[in-house]
Order: structure tokens, then sequence, then C-alpha cells
């Protein structure tokens, strides 16, 4: 638990870099002229594009110096010894790795990846407070040491159950659930369609609360075109002004184009008759019981859809389930892994990670490939397969196999749209 501290106020988790203080004076960094000095303080505050991520890890810093009794004056500048020692605390489980230290201090265990967050919060905490960065290479060097052996030790046990992807069944359960008249739920449809067809992450059709949306990060109403490509086909384009891939000042686009029952573009278009709204509100928005216009927040989408799929048996889907399930149902329709990488804005092949449902496309890329052999040997190959059929179906592997074989297929049928060029001009809002 933190203790109260006058250095650190109760504010935002994204104000902390700059409102949580330290007890020294850091060194001058510019000329000692008033102009100088409050241009290189607008500098540092605008250098970040979301501080908010690094709020956590400040305040689990802190919440270590309380524990273990670090003075004010060692926090800020911090030494090698007290981040070091900061990076194992956060990291050790004692379930996993000794539970006689149980009771030896407070744990608060992460994993390794989110240690490295925390320790990057610390670093930039410093800079923002007019300090040097606390670790050079050769601290980092000792302290992934440290941290590989803690993995070593028990991570194999710390890993987080799969994020389930959404899958188009389920898409059909809540479109058939909700009810598209009502300003809610028709935001809550639109968004979820983009999220799935653009493979979009959830915060970025989404804010964390109503008071957070702006304009300058967050997707508005003028920022979806409605367009056809060179085929005559209809696809929207969300231009989004910041992006978790993008460099500072670059817009990233999504596209999604016309889908069967579970179409992004009529579900936009839908949100866009029942919440009129002008170029600059938010994109994902409804109306209250006033009439007034409301960021959709995150927590109330995932509580909205988890209500449904609870309902219909369907378990807990994350925020990132749809971008899961976007990945997922793309490659196990053959579409080529480079295009799933491009639409869904991964800078390599790292989209794989996201990948959970195995089944849903192992049947597609290695499924019937004997079919190409010769006869002599397509037979030799059937009737070894035979055997090993006879001798699995009794095992534990063999169940285990049949599950993984099972194909995800789903009818994918286009049809047309009327042509329209801007997204709020269909509903004549704006």
């Amino acid at each position: 638990m933190l203790v109260p501290s006058p250095l650190r106020p109760n504010c935002r988790a994204d104000e902390r870099l700059f409102q949580w203080k330290g007890v020294n004076t850091p060194p001058p960094s510019t000329i000692d002229n008033p102009l100088i000095q409050y241009i290189g303080k607008i500098a540092s505050k605008a250098s970040l594009k979301d501080s908010g991520s690094y709020g956590s890890g400040l305040r689990k810093y802190h919440i270590f110096c309380d524990s273990f009794s670090i003075p004010e004056a060692d926090r800020l500048p911090a030494s090698f010894q007290i981040l070091h020692s900061f990076a194992l605390w956060i990291v050790s489980d004692p379930n996993l790795l000794d539970p006689s230290i149980a009771t030896m201090g407070p744990f608060e265990p992460v994993t390794v990846i989110t240690a490295r967050k925390y320790l990057a919060a610390i670093r930039v905490w410093h800079i923002a407070q007019g300090w040097p960065p606390p670790l050079n290479d050769d601290h980092m060097v000792r302290i992934n040491w440290s941290l590989r052996g803690l993995v070593n030790i028990q991570g194999i046990n710390r890993r987080h159950p799969l994020r389930p992807p959404v899958t188009i069944s389920m898409m059909r359960i809540l479109k058939r659930s909700l009810d598209l008249s009502f300003p809610f739920d028709a935001c809550i449809w639109a968004l979820s369609t983009c999220a799935l067809w653009g493979m979009m992450r959830f915060g970025e059709v989404t804010v964390k609360t109503q008071a957070a949306f702006n304009g300058r990060k967050h997707l508005k109403r003028k920022d979806v075109i409605i367009e056809e490509d060179l085929y005559g086909k209809l696809f929207a384009r969300l231009d989004l002004p910041t992006a978790k891939t993008a460099k500072p000042g670059e817009t990233q686009s999504v596209f999604v184009t016309v889908q069967d029952d579970t179409c992004p573009i009529e579900a936009l278009r839908n949100l866009s008759r029942i919440v009129p709204a002008t170029a600059e509100d938010p994109l994902f928005s409804w109306r209250d019981s006033k009439g007034r216009i409301r960021p959709m927040v995150k927590n109330k989408a995932l509580d909205r859809i988890n209500g449904i799929f609870s309902r219909n048996n369907r378990g807990t889907t994350f925020g990132h389930s749809f971008r899961i399930g976007g990945a997922s149902f793309f490659l196990s329709q053959g579409v080529e892994p480079e295009i799933v990488r491009l639409a869904g804005r991964w800078r390599s092949l790292a989209y794989e990670v996201y990948i959970r449902s195995f089944e849903q496309v192992i049947s597609h890329h290695m499924a019937n490939l004997t079919r190409k052999l010769p006869p002599s040997a397509s037979s030799y190959v059937g009737q070894a397969s035979q055997e090993c059929t006879r001798d699995d179906s009794t095992s534990e592997s063999g169940r285990v196999s049949g599950t993984l074989c099972s194909a995800y297929r789903v009818e994918l049928t286009l049809f047309s749209q009327p042509n329209i060029r801007d997204l709020e001009s269909s509903s004549g809002s704006s």
C-alpha cells in the first residue's frame, strides 16, 4: 500500500511523472533564463504521447520504497542497488520461488515484461524531473541476468491464461442480443465490428474514462471515410490520430471492408443514424438520457459484451480478444500472413503471438497434403496414416489431436452497399 506523502499528491496516473517529486534538487539543464526554462518545461511535458502508461510503474516503485524503508533522499535520483532490488522484488513470487520467504515481507509479483516497463517508468520519471537516466547498459545487463534467473525458476508457472479470440459465431450472438436502435448498443456493435475486422486494439475504439477523451489522440467522426476501391468495393478508412506503433505526429489508418451479417461499414452507418454527432465528437459515442454525447468507456463496453457472452455460455472476453479473433479468422481463410501483418499494423511477425486458437488455422495449412503426392507414395502414406489413427484412437494424444484438427469454417458472403463517400453525410448529421 502506498504511504501518503506531500511529495506524491493524489492525481491521475498521467500526471504522476510531473506531479510526484523528490527532496533533492536536480542540476540545471538550461541557462538561467525564464523564457528558456519555460520552453524546456513545455517541451518536457509534450515529449510523451501517453504519460499515463508510466503511472502504475511509478506507484509500484514507491510502494517498494515504503515497504523497505527507502529514504526519500535515495528515491530520486535512485541508485543501481535500489533499482536492482526493486526489479528482484517486483518479479518474485514466493509461492513459486520459495514458500518459506512468504512471511518475510510484502510481495506483489508481476511478469518480467511488466517489470521492465516499470523500470522504464522510473527512468522516464528521472528525466522528467531533470535527472540523468539512473541505469546504464552495464546496470541493465546485471538486472537482466537476475530477471532471467527468476524466469528460469518460476517462469513456467507464471504464464497467464491465453486470451480467447472472439469468433464469428460470437459476433452473431452479440448482434442478436443488442438493440441496434438503442444508442449505447449501436455504439457497442460499431466498435466491436471495427475492432474485429480492423484488428484494432480495444484502446483505439474506447477510452479509459469519459473525461479522458482527447480529439488529438482518439478517433472522431471526421476521422472516418467510406469509399470504393479499384474494384468498386466499399471500404472504410479509420485514421487514427495516434497509435501504439506510430511515430509522433504519424497517422495510422485502419481499413475495414464489407462483410456479411457482421459488416463494420453497415455498423458505422447505423451508428451515424442512431447517434448523430458533429465532426469533432468521438467516433464511438452514444447519447445519454439527456441527449449528451458520451465516448464509450472500455470497462462499460466489456461489461455489456461479457454480460451477453456469459448468458450464452461463451466465457469472458478481453479487449484484445477482438484483435486476436480478427487475425485468427483471416489466417484461417487463407489470407497471406503479410497482408494480416500490414492490416493489423504489426511491425513484424509478432502478430503470431496473438493467434490463440491453433485449431482455427491448422486444417487450412496442413490438411490433405498427401493428395499432392504420386499414387505410390500416396497409398503408402495413407496406410501409415490409418495405422497411426488406430494407434492414437485410444490414447490421450489421439483425443487432443482430434480436437486440434477441427476446422474453423465460416461462409463469407459479400453484399453490396449504397455508394457513400463520407460517414457523416450518410446520416446528414453534421
